[in-house]
């Protein structure tokens, strides 16, 4: 390295160290408002979730664990998290299978690929509410449109009631989640399907491959990235999932669709627990946490053996 070269550099790395300083007033409005609004907020549960605080009144006593305790022995944290978890499976499988089979079959060269994406993707522009109510109509044992349609077909559809069964209801309930959310995972994995050079795809037919082996060979290692992507984001989702058990069901018939978020909104404002709440959230916060960094860690190392 010539001198000139080496001044070059040591008046860049001076530059480097000196530049950043001046940068850091413009991070204190941020980091304000994340203490603020996040930091705060977090330690403030920490600290309610051993009181018993009712959310009202602020004269509340030091508990220490019982509610962490209670949680636990009464079945409610269990079966909230089972369902939480099952939930979750079904959302990340029925919207990547979903997402990506139409955004392969969209990518195809067919006539009217423009309308079948905006079809695809509407369901996805209404609220939660809007969806909520217009499948519990759906749903309907006797008069709704599945039973409607049965009875059509020479079934008794008025016995059939999907949200009414302990045993169907969180399926029936994600089954919406999933009408409703598939389309923004297709948009993602056509958006990474169309940054394919196509010359490993006509690579790939000169030498034989048939479209599931283009699939498996070269399509999927390369979107891979965006794989994870969509599993990251349907997960955080599933695991905070309260709209659809709230609106649909309100957590019932029973517990069958009791949620993590679910719980936590019933015992701090239906019961006016918001210790025993806090204690919900507590264990949420490092379920969702220990989920999303191991489910993140295991996909990069995949990401990086495709």
């Amino acid at each position: 390295m010539d001198k000139k070269t080496n001044n070059i550099v040591k008046l860049h790395k001076n530059r480097v160290l000196v530049f950043p300083k001046r940068l850091y007033i413009f991070i204190v409005p941020a980091m304000t408002l994340f203490l603020i609004f996040w930091i705060f907020p977090i330690l403030q549960l920490f600290y309610y979730s051993i009181t018993d605080f009712n959310g009202i009144n602020y004269n509340f006593n030091f508990v220490g664990l019982k509610n962490y305790l209670t949680i636990l022995r009464d079945g409610s944290l269990i079966n909230a998290l089972k369902n939480t978890l099952i939930y979750t499976i079904l959302m990340v499988v029925g919207n990547n299978v979903l997402g990506l089979l139409i955004a392969m079959a969209l990518n195809s060269k067919i006539r009217g690929k423009g309308a079948f994406r905006t079809a695809s993707f509407i369901p996805n522009l209404f609220s939660a509410i809007v969806v909520g109510f217009i499948w519990s109509y759906v749903f309907m044992p006797g008069n709704g449109l599945l039973s409607s349609f049965l009875k059509i077909l020479g079934f008794n559809g008025s016995t059939i009631d999907l949200l009414g069964n302990f045993k169907t209801a969180l399926f029936a309930i994600a089954v919406v989640e999933i009408w409703r959310g598939f389309g923004s995972a297709m948009i993602i994995y056509l958006a990474g399907l169309q940054t394919i050079d196509e010359s490993l795809i006509e690579a790939g037919k000169i030498d034989g491959c048939t479209e599931m082996q283009l699939f498996i060979k070269i399509k999927l290692p390369l979107i891979f990235p965006i794989i994870t992507i969509n599993i990251i984001l349907n997960v955080i989702n599933g695991l905070k999932a309260f709209d659809f058990p709230f609106i649909m069901t309100n957590g019932g018939p029973g517990r069958s669709t009791n949620t993590l978020m679910f719980i936590i909104y019933k015992t701090a404002f239906n019961d006016q627990m918001m210790g025993k709440a806090s204690a919900y959230a507590v264990v949420s916060f490092f379920v969702i946490v220990l989920i999303t960094i191991s489910l993140l860690s295991f996909m990069n190392k995949k990401e990086v053996e495709a």
